[in-house]
């Protein structure tokens, strides 16, 4: 398949950059937004989860109205909607959308978090329930007779949903970096999501993966799904400059924490494992910064592929060779970080991509 590009979507011109923290949803920022990814030639927006965030069906469903080919992926946690009833809003908003909906499934990374929706679950237990609901979610989006379901977290009887995914069903994404994750993706999904790590450190999740779906008895493996926080410029200089005046605004800021146990060290082995790899050094390999990664505690994706245009295109073509497939982008001023991905960036990426392509074998 070809490489497709992601970024996430903002409801209103807040960022982590100008200061903002606006909770108001501004319709006419949403659909420039959306528009400016469309145009840009991002594939896939991910429309994010938070307890306290707007709700990832709505804003999904009007970003699909303002666009013909953007594919909203709906980050969906468990705990907050019966599966059954998650299978039909999945394949409703697939019909709205024409057949792009995409759905991220996301256990949970902080016991906190989750408490704040009334999931009380261990993290295993979480993984365990995440693995029953893919199930159940492909078997609604399936079965034409009504059906059982008798399982560890989810029961009920004589269900069957009229409501049919355009293409017969939808994407599954997971993401983590635990060993339950690599578990529950490596079996079940048809996309994984990773953070920006080193080349070496990548390089070993996608074999932990696919070995995890060589054990389920797959004959495939999932797409590999990378993300970064890009900072770019014309020339490499003025790419650092900007970094660095981005990470003393990051550095003022408050930790976001929404990870954190509450000795203050996050609960999720992915902002552990980019916490770790940003104690060894600042810079990885070709472009790949961590010291965003400290300042915001690794607080989700975190790190950035710093430099000009051809640096950062040269660095996305290095995990594209590792065999990642999806390729996330979103910036830390995230409107303007956007513009310039699909002016300089995405162009680049393909560039090489359709020059190797055209290379006789």
């Amino acid at each position: 398949m070809p490489v497709e590009f992601i970024s996430a979507i903002n409801v209103n011109g807040s960022n982590e950059v100008n200061g903002g923290g606006d909770p108001a949803l501004d319709v006419a920022f949403l659909r420039r937004y959306a528009r400016v990814l469309e145009d840009g030639g991002f594939d896939y927006t991910l429309v994010p989860y938070n307890s306290a965030f707007h709700d990832p069906f709505t804003v999904a469903a009007a970003l699909t109205q303002f666009t013909e080919r953007l594919r909203p992926i709906i980050a969906l946690r468990p705990n907050t909607v019966y599966p059954t009833v998650a299978a039909k809003a999945l394949a409703t908003l697939d019909q709205l959308s024409g057949g792009r909906a995409v759905v991220h499934l996301i256990a949970g990374g902080s016991d906190a978090e989750q408490a704040r929706e009334g999931d009380r679950l261990t993290k295993a237990q979480r993984y365990e329930r995440e693995e029953e609901y893919i199930r159940i979610l492909r078997r609604v989006w399936t079965s034409t007779a009504p059906f059982d379901h008798a399982g560890a977290y989810y029961s009920f009887e004589d269900f069957v949903s009229l409501v049919r995914p355009v293409h017969g069903t939808i994407p599954v994404s997971v993401g983590g970096s635990s060993d339950e994750a690599y578990r529950v993706g490596g079996a079940l999904g048809d996309i994984f999501g990773l953070w920006g790590e080193p080349l070496a450190d990548t390089r070993a999740q996608i074999d932990r993966i696919a070995a995890e779906a060589r054990a389920a008895g797959r004959a495939d493996t999932p797409r590999i799904w990378v993300t970064f926080r890009p900072i770019v410029a014309p020339t490499d200089a003025l790419a650092w400059d900007k970094a660095h005046r981005i990470l003393e605004i990051l550095q003022r800021r408050p930790n976001a924490g929404r990870w954190a146990a509450p000795g203050g060290a996050p609960q999720n082995v992915g902002s552990q494992r980019l916490l770790e790899i940003a104690a060894r050094q600042d810079v990885h390999d070709r472009a790949l910064w961590t010291p965003t990664a400290t300042a915001t505690g690794a607080a989700g994706a975190s790190t950035a592929l710093v430099g000009s245009y051809e640096t950062v295109a040269a660095a996305i073509l290095d995990y594209i060779d590792l065999g990642a497939e999806l390729i996330s982008i979103r910036g830390y001023d995230n409107l303007n970080d956007a513009t310039d991905y699909g002016r300089y960036i995405i162009p680049l990426v393909r560039q090489e991509l359709a020059g190797r392509s055209a290379v006789p074998a």
